[in-house]
């Protein structure tokens, strides 16, 4: 649980800044969408290793 302390000198905007950024960081937007709908081991892999060729093309491409 994300808590964020607010006095009354604290403006709204600044009090919803920080939790938009503890959000972030906590990465905890990105958990519930991956917990919302179930996904096999393999497809997960299969992600993951798409990902890592992609960018491992896109970093030669940068060196040459």
């Amino acid at each position: 649980m994300l808590i964020v302390n607010v006095d009354s000198k604290t403006p709204l905007e600044k009090a919803l800044k920080i939790f938009k950024s503890k959000v972030i960081k906590t990465k905890l937007m990105t958990e519930l969408k991956n917990r919302k709908d179930f996904t096999k081991k393999s497809v997960k892999k299969r992600t993951e290793i798409k990902k890592a060729i992609y960018s491992e093309n896109f970093r030669r491409k940068e060196n040459n």
